[in-house]
């Protein structure tokens, strides 16, 4: 499943399941230590011979429920295994106490002592099942040293100690994909692992925030909740659930998707024939001498990603400069918000403003007058008006001036320091245990438009509360598109996806428009400048014609 569920929503289902009778919390319990132990040997062969010694910590609710399970799987696999409980007994839940009874009946249950953990003979897998979806507190200190106390003590000279989380490393919040903070403001423990095994589905601090370094390889097992809340809502390339965020990736109920269906789908070009006009006029401003780098970056990705046209609109006293980097890009003069009223006629399709245009007020009308531009008689919808950059931070002083005007057509893409200037009561400092993702649903209704919130975790949220998130971590991971200029072609990309008049529903697109960036930086590799990006982007099309 693409989807990334909160743990609200999760338990939701698990509930619903329960109650309609079709499973009960032992069996779903029963299947994920199972399914855990399942992971592990996939994950390491080596593990599926005897003769391997595992250390497991429990903690008071399920999810060392699942720890007891795992216990029990492993001791029939023919392992040794220590089992520490951080909690009451008496406190369990029943499924979990059901479990801590029958693996008694194999084993012993320590009660938890960081020193006791220490003294244990070194095991070849450490199990982490203090902890799972529910913590939104930091780490209790005691725990907090015994967990690191099984990672990064002397068992680790000479010997390989693969370590394995269920649901999530402990002291990470899976709702945000943040490690809480102390009180008294002290740095909180990392707890880490090399495997993380989650149920069902993927969670939100999975692919939010550190989770991503945290987890390690993070692995779905199946648990069998086949109910209609169960299932997958939206598929990608559609209009998202609003209430369940999705992963940003060609797949669908487990399975990929073809190639052409999507992103190829959101691909105007790739779908048939077409007049230029056809495929849209993407207009690009930019700024004075010495500034036009940036727009004329995201031109080139506005006309490789498929609009029919692109023209540059600079200053002046800019034009010749522009005039000897540009050919297949249009050139026109456009000296202010008036001039740029008399350019724009009804067959312009999508505006970009914000890279290199400059802060000011030269720049706050120029995007009040875009904002406002209709179609008309010749246009069967309004133009596209993505906005970034410089176009953002001119309303830093007034963000709801600009508010007033953004409109369902418009995609705003700021990162995190531009996001705090328009949104500062939802700033990374300001946030406690919303996630990005709340962050941006947020933002995106009050701006009453799209909102592409930039960063290795990319958050795309739209008013009704549809959002959607890309990251560019593990196997996608791409840190040299940590480089200038990275996102103005970005924002030059999503002006020439949806451009065409075909061009599919503006959120759909968006999503495709980051994942292609990604794409396009892979493509590349090591050495990426932004320059490069919209010169990858044919060699990633060829690949979508599957």
């Amino acid at each position: 499943m693409t989807e990334l569920l909160t743990s609200t929503q999760m338990r939701a289902i698990e509930q619903t399941e329960i109650e309609s009778g079709a499973v009960t919390g032992l069996q779903l319990m029963e299947r994920a230590g199972r399914g855990a132990v399942d992971a592990v040997i996939a994950k390491w062969p080596e593990l599926s011979r005897g003769g391997h010694r595992a250390l497991i910590l429990c903690g008071p609710g399920n999810n060392g429920g699942d720890g007891f399970v795992i216990a029990r799987r492993l001791t029939d696999l023919g392992w040794s295994v220590d089992v520490f409980l951080y909690g009451d007994v008496a406190k369990l839940p029943p499924d979990a106490k059901a479990n801590h009874d029958l693996w008694l009946s194999m084993g012993a249950v320590s009660p938890f002592d960081a020193t006791a953990v220490c003294g244990c003979k070194r095991p070849d897998l450490f199990v982490d099942a203090v902890f799972g979806t529910g913590l939104t507190r930091p780490l209790p200190k005691d725990l907090a040293m015994g967990l690191e106390v099984g990672i990064m003590g002397n068992w680790n000279r000479g010997h390989v100690i693969r370590r394995l989380a269920i649901d999530c490393p402990s002291g990470l919040n899976l709702d945000t994909g943040n490690v809480p903070h102390s009180d008294d403001g002290t740095m909180p423990r990392v707890n880490s692992a090399h495997l993380t095994v989650s149920f069902h589905s993927l969670k939100v601090g999975h692919r939010l925030g550190l989770g991503p370094t945290l987890c390690g390889d993070v692995q779905v097992v199946d648990i069998g909740l086949n109910g209609l809340d169960a299932a997958e809502r939206a598929m990608i390339g559609t209009a998202p659930d609003p209430e369940r965020a999705r992963l940003i990736d060609p797949s669908f109920g487990d399975h990929p998707l073809p190639p052409r269906i999507w992103p190829g789908a959101m691909i105007a070009k790739l779908r048939g024939q077409g007049h230029k006009y056809d495929y849209g006029h993407a207009m690009i401003l930019a700024g004075g001498p010495g500034r036009g780098g940036a727009a004329r970056m995201a031109a080139r990705a506005a006309l490789r990603s498929g609009a029919g046209l692109v023209t540059v609109l600079c200053p002046p006293e800019a034009v010749q400069e522009n005039a000897c980097h540009l050919d297949a890009v249009m050139l026109r003069d456009c000296a202010d918000a008036s001039a740029f009223r008399q350019i724009v006629d009804d067959r312009v399709t999508a505006l970009c403003l914000g890279p290199g245009l400059g802060v000011g007020t030269g720049t706050r009308d120029l995007v009040f007058a875009a904002l406002t531009h209709r179609r008309k008689e010749r246009g069967w919808r309004d133009p596209v008006v993505v906005l970034d950059a410089d176009a953002l931070t001119s309303f830093q002083d007034d963000p709801d001036a600009l508010f007033a005007q953004t409109h369902p057509r418009t995609v705003i893409t700021p990162h995190e320091g531009e996001f705090a200037r328009l949104f500062p009561d939802l700033a990374q400092s300001e946030r406690a245990n919303r996630s990005k993702i709340d962050v941006a649903r947020i933002a995106a209704d009050r701006a009453g438009c799209i909102v592409l919130l930039k960063g290795e975790d990319t958050v795309i949220a739209q008013p009704d509360g549809g959002a959607s998130v890309h990251t560019a971590t593990g196997e996608r991971a791409v840190p040299w598109l940590a480089t200038a200029g990275a996102g103005d072609v970005l924002a030059g990309l999503i002006a020439g996806l949806s451009a065409p008049e075909t061009a599919p529903d503006l959120f759909c697109v968006t999503e495709a428009a980051v994942w292609l960036h990604c794409e396009a930086a892979r493509a590349f590799g090591p050495g990426l400048i932004a320059e490069d990006l919209p010169e990858m982007l044919p060699q990633v099309f060829l690949t979508l014609d599957g």
